[in-house]
């Protein structure tokens, strides 16, 4: 099955993601901020990434950049709140795949997973 790299400061969500698709047979590595997701890309080559916006230390929106001059072919999706509409755009025009609303509905994540990773 597909390793899935989850990254979120909110250990909360970390955990929800985690419940979510260890339970569908993904095999789930995680990352607190952006700064750490790169390291933890660059050793674990996972299959996709699925990345809050919002963090510190580095956001999400520069994490997408730079894990994309990294591998242009990184497989991201982003997550964020509603209302960030402006936000979603920068990140497809960076390259992400998809956006995830939060709080997210677990067949959404899914969905999305499956239509990436196909």
């Amino acid at each position: 099955m597909s390793k899935i790299l989850v990254v979120d400061d909110a250990e909360f969500m970390r955990m929800r993601y985690r419940k979510l698709l260890a339970g569908e047979g993904y095999e789930v590595i995680e990352a607190a901020d952006g700064r750490e997701a790169i390291s933890v890309y660059e050793r674990e080559n996972p299959d996709l990434v699925l990345m809050d916006i919002t963090m510190p230390v580095m956001d999400g929106l520069e994490a997408l950049k730079e894990l994309k001059a990294l591998d242009s072919d990184a497989l991201i999706v982003m997550s964020s709140a509603l209302g960030q509409e402006r936000v979603v755009l920068s990140a497809i025009k960076d390259g992400a795949k998809d956006f995830l609303v939060k709080p997210f509905k677990p067949e959404n994540v899914l969905d999305t997973l499956k239509k990436h990773l196909a």
